[in-house]
């Protein structure tokens, strides 16, 4: 295939992902599917001579461009968060109370799951068994499109948002904040392949690395936010409150100012922007600038997830699957079908003594909140992260299986999401409107 012939192919690819959505919403089918096909039969034909997509070789490249895809997700999915979070505020957090039980409780069980089944049944290194349940923990803010909140609600006061729909909110939630939540198991994973024994690194980990960093990205996130809505919303000269000039890509630049800022003071840039974004959110929600943010984060990101499952299409058909084997199968459907559903379920009832008392979730919402953690472009970037930082054993068993559970992902998920949120609408009381993607 010639390189003009590229460029004919990326033209069809785009108005594909233009087109797909409108077209698919009452089928048993998602963009991402359709996306990886499309890629998987452009894979299939003749490639220019010397094109390499390998994903040991192309590893720099992949990380950041997976990197810039998570974090425009994640300005999204902050943007996109209707309900209130404040630290003066004990019901705000309350009213979280499905999210922090998924982030601390299901996505920790995740990893130990993982490492377990890795290294005691499938036989993997300890580091190899750790990275790969580090790098499959989070649930995705890119492809889980179809189970979040669709954006920000300007007409709604805080009191009552989303209270219908505590399903979408918690997997946005858990989505927004779990990506960088796992960065301290992938640099556990780091330490122990370069380090060796836990007792050498582990109360530093501990102490820098799963709390301190967490602390500064958070914090970080927030002053950025805090500074970046004053700006907006209440600069005395009236040329620099974008939100009445309305410059959308102000949200362009919290990604960029929010990430780096926190990366240079050592914390999670994925919580900085995650967090700067719901600190815009949070001053002036009436305002429609929100809204025209969110817009222009939302197309930014639906090219790059193009970009992203295209590539993942092609390399399907061109050897990223040939290191796959029996365990790497195990492994990913293992998570997506046993480890994932039961760790989120025991998360939503630990400690719950009245059924009224699970955090707005009936049985039926329970059930989709534990089985919808969807893996996908996350995994991608803390799997050539962590491969550049330190060399792995099974390196590139890792990128299969990785490459496995998120196509398995994508297609579990993408069957049964449509089936699955009518199903959990049918039963909702009468005055429940939500609409299903």
């Amino acid at each position: 295939m010639s390189a003009d012939a590229v460029y004919l192919v990326a033209g069809v690819a785009l108005l594909v992902g233009v087109v797909l959505p409108a077209l698919l919403d009452r089928l048993s089918l998602s963009v991402p599917m359709v996306l990886i096909g499309v890629g998987m039969l452009v894979g299939l034909l003749s490639l220019p001579v010397g094109t390499n997509l390998d994903p040991i070789d192309l590893r720099p490249t992949i990380e950041h461009v997976a990197e810039l895809a998570v974090l425009v997700a994640l300005m999204g999915v902050g943007l996109a968060l209707d309900r209130p979070l404040s630290l003066r505020r004990r019901g705000s957090w309350r009213a979280w109370g499905a999210t922090w039980r998924l982030l601390l409780v299901a996505m920790p069980l995740c990893i130990g799951a993982v490492f377990v089944l890795g290294h005691w049944v499938l036989g993997l290194a300890p580091a190899a068994a750790l990275l790969l349940g580090a790098v499959l923990a989070p649930t995705d803010p890119v492809l889980a499109g179809d189970v979040q909140v669709e954006g920000p609600d300007i007409e709604t006061t805080p009191e009552e948002l989303d209270e219908e729909d505590e399903v979408r909110f918690s997997l946005t939630s858990e989505a927004g904040l779990n990506d960088g939540l796992a960065f301290p198991f992938v640099y556990a994973a780091i330490f122990l392949v370069t380090l060796g024994s836990p007792l050498e690194w582990g109360l530093q980990w501990l102490a820098w690395d799963l709390v301190g960093r967490v602390v500064i990205g958070v914090g970080v996130g927030w002053l950025v936010g805090r500074v970046l809505a004053a700006l907006a919303f209440r600069a005395p000269a009236r040329s620099l409150r974008t939100a009445e000039t309305g410059e959308p890509l102000l949200a362009l630049a919290a990604i960029l100012g929010a990430y780096g800022a926190a990366e240079v003071a050592q914390g999670y840039g994925f919580l900085a922007v995650f967090t700067c974004a719901m600190t815009l959110r949070s001053l002036e929600r009436s305002s429609e600038y929100h809204r025209h943010m969110h817009e222009v984060v939302e197309r930014l990101e639906r090219l790059m997830v193009l970009i992203i499952l295209l590539f993942i299409g092609i390399e399907l058909t061109r050897g990223v699957l040939d290191a796959l084997d029996w365990r790497g199968i195990v492994a990913g459907l293992a998570l997506i079908l046993v480890i994932r559903p039961l760790a989120a379920s025991l998360s939503l009832r630990l400690g719950v003594r009245r059924e009224d008392d699970l955090c707005g979730l009936d049985r039926r919402e329970r059930a989709v909140v534990a089985f919808f953690g969807v893996r996908g472009i996350g995994s991608v970037y803390y799997l050539a992260y962590a491969l550049g930082q330190a060399e792995f054993p099974d390196a590139r068993w890792l990128w299969s299986t990785v490459a496995f559970t998120i196509v398995a992902s994508v297609v579990i998920h993408g069957v049964s999401v449509n089936p699955a949120m009518r199903w959990v609408e049918r039963h909702r009381g009468p005055q429940a409107e939500v609409t299903s993607t």
